[in-house]
């Protein structure tokens, strides 16, 4: 485990990561319909990612994720950059997140969405794109290459709908060299048991993480804040002494190309993470359509008996 975060984890009861950086981003004017989603703003906009890293830090998040969830070598070079300025973009926002941290207790976690994500169609809510291990391994080796080497304390892949892409991320751990990585998972709503995006039970999900060097918690991204807890259990159950991460969605679904449903008061998402906690989470902070306000509350959480 990076040594930052294993000092980090031993002294917090859980440490807070940052929230949605694309719902901040619109908040503040960015327009964000685009295949490269908060990436386009590393392009056009750089600043404004800044100032939201910041948001994150003044608010009290101790991990600080890249803009660089959709930001895949294809789509670049697609939106006319070249092969050496995809790759330098890359390492740019391990940079700019750096940049925005005020203290060597802030870490920074490079984001890496699914192959699903790279699609930009909710892939990553269904895990149905038909690739074997191979070829997922493919597409994810040389945004990691780049990531990796642009040193950022962890590498994050993020909303992982796919028991097939799992045991790709697992390869790719074995076979590049760099930091060691979380992996959270996108489920299904109201399953029997949590079950990822693909159908494939959690459990069998992670059994090729488990136990692996390169992994330094293992969790659940962009669902319900009320479908969390049944993840961290069986997580805790199979993998004990392994930080479990948590960062939820505000309440509502990504269905059709837009978020429907009601969102969670936050009073309500406080009271769940509290759960969170005495189940086992180690790691926990918001995801798409959270914001200031959720990691305030997640760090007042912390300060107070639990």
């Amino acid at each position: 485990m990076s040594d930052r975060l294993e000092a980090l984890l031993a002294r917090e009861t859980f440490v807070v990561l940052d929230g949605g950086l694309a719902t901040r981003l619109e908040a503040r004017g960015c327009d964000l319909d685009d295949p490269l989603w908060s990436a386009k703003i590393l392009l056009e906009a750089p600043d404004q990612l800044l100032a939201v890293h910041r948001e994150w830090v003044e608010a009290g998040a101790q991990i600080l994720a890249t803009a660089t969830y959709q930001a895949t070598i294809p789509a670049l070079l697609a939106r006319g950059l070249d092969e050496r300025r995809a790759r330098a973009l890359l390492r740019e926002a391990v940079a700019l997140a750096r940049a925005a941290v005020t203290d060597t207790d802030t870490l920074v976690a490079a984001s890496i969405g699914s192959y699903g994500a790279a699609l930009a169609d909710g892939s990553e809510y269904r895990g149905d794109y038909g690739l074997g291990a191979a070829a997922l391994v493919e597409f994810h080796r040389e945004r990691i290459v780049e990531l990796s080497a642009a040193g950022p304390d962890l590498l994050a892949f993020e909303t992982i709908p796919s028991a097939i892409e799992a045991l790709a991320i697992a390869e790719l751990l074995d076979t590049i060299p760099g930091p060691r990585a979380w992996v959270s998972f996108s489920l299904r709503p109201a399953s029997d048991e949590p079950r990822v995006s693909d159908g494939a039970r959690l459990r069998d999900a992670i059994a090729p993480l488990i136990g692996h060097p390169r992994v330094a918690a293992l969790g659940v991204n962009c669902i319900a804040p009320a479908a969390v807890l049944p993840a961290i259990e069986v997580i805790a159950t199979l993998a004990p002494g392994l930080p479990i991460i948590a960062y939820p969605n505000a309440g509502e679904r990504w269905v059709g190309q837009r978020w429907s449903g009601a969102q969670t008061e936050l009073d309500a998402f406080t009271a769940l993470a509290t759960r969170w906690v005495r189940a086992g989470a180690r790691l926990i902070g918001g995801c798409c359509r959270t914001g200031p306000a959720h990691i305030r509350a997640l760090v007042e959480l912390r300060s107070s008996a639990l």
